[in-house]
């Protein structure tokens, strides 16, 4: 595994931004910037043999900072939203940043994905560490992120999240890399077949806060344990749909359990044949169709993204888990470890 490492940018106040891109031997390869310990192309060959670049991203190094989109960054320390900006961890009430309507979303407006991570090539593979100072964006205790990305010559990308803390607090990580395997800026990906192991999703109120125990998908436009295609039921008649404007919900992995990797998603494009098999240590997988990407800064080659060109399988714990005791438990305590892993196995059909 070959891994280079440059200087890509700098921030306002003088941070270096590293990019580093692991080619392996059949000449696929990685890119990673440390700001947001990103995802910035991911470049495998398609059934004719053409190296494709299938993740959506930006040229240059700053158009990722506080990005709508998020494109390919690690959201901390809460992925998803939070119901108000409010939760209460040991009969104590916390209160962070409002920036997604009524709620908070992705740790806040200097969440982990806007911050630039120390970062160190170890053991053929790319460490990105984070530290976060007790209070930020209102969480409590200091909290140290780690997520280390490594890619093989079978074109698998795995993405190891860890984390440790010094006071009780919420964490929750995931990876928000949009997908297009027809290549970027190829149009929309309405026509990619997507697959989910799941039978249950998390319906939501108007403000995209999970209502509370999970429904079947059978009989609505959310059922993907039969592969469909992303368009198919979008603009269905359907209330969930209709909220978002497209998908934008957290569906419950089959045969959950904890640190155990399952199956979360599969996602393949007939235009391209490749092919993205999605494994998570995690509960959930949040299927976002890139609903409001119009108007996010210009895009790699010169692209313009419009909504729907690209999606993201942001596995992760369920949106709102502090203020939902049923869900899977966000809390972490000194002395535990924060363990999940993603998986993004490439292939042509």
């Amino acid at each position: 595994m070959e891994i280079k490492k440059e200087l890509w940018g700098k921030t306002p106040c003088g941070k270096e931004i590293m990019l580093y891109t692991m080619v392996n031997a059949k000449g696929a390869s990685v890119s990673l910037s440390s700001l947001g310990a990103g995802i910035v192309s991911i470049v495998v060959p398609d059934k004719d043999g053409k190296m494709t670049d299938v993740v959506l991203g930006y040229p240059q190094a700053m158009s990722y900072m506080a990005d709508g989109p998020c494109f390919g960054k690690v959201p901390g320390r809460f992925a998803n939203r939070i119901a108000l900006g409010k939760f209460s961890l040991d009969e104590k009430e916390y209160t962070l940043p409002i920036n997604n309507g009524p709620n908070a979303l992705h740790g806040g407006p200097q969440g982990f994905q806007n911050q630039v991570w120390e970062s160190r090539e170890v053991d053929g593979a790319v460490e990105f560490m984070y530290y976060s100072e007790d209070g930020e964006m209102g969480y409590p205790g200091a909290l140290k992120t780690v997520a280390r990305y490594q890619w093989d010559d079978q074109n698998v990308l795995e993405l190891t999240l860890t984390a440790e803390c010094d006071a009780p607090t919420v964490v929750n990580l995931t990876n928000h890399v949009y997908f297009n395997l027809k290549g970027e800026g190829n149009g929309d990906v309405l026509d990619h077949v997507l697959t989910l192991n799941a039978s249950e999703y998390l319906a939501t109120d108007p403000t995209q806060i999970p209502l509370g125990e999970s429904v079947p998908v059978a009989g609505t436009p959310m059922d993907f344990v039969t592969p469909k295609k992303i368009g198919q039921d979008i603009k269905a008649d359907f209330e969930a749909l209709k909220i978002g404007k497209g998908y934008d919900h957290c569906w419950v992995i089959d045969g959950y359990e904890p640190g155990q990797i399952q199956k979360a998603a599969t996602l393949y494009s007939e235009v391209s044949g490749i092919e993205v098999e999605v494994l998570t240590t995690q509960p959930g997988v949040q299927v976002y169709t890139g609903n409001w990407l119009s108007g996010c800064p210009e895009g790699k080659n010169g692209h313009v993204y419009n909504d729907y060109d690209g999606v993201a399988l942001e596995c992760q714990h369920y949106p709102d888990s502090p203020n939902k005791p049923e869900y899977p438990t966000t809390v972490l305590r000194p002395g535990e470890s924060f363990q999940e892993a993603i998986i993004f196995a490439f292939n042509v059909k």
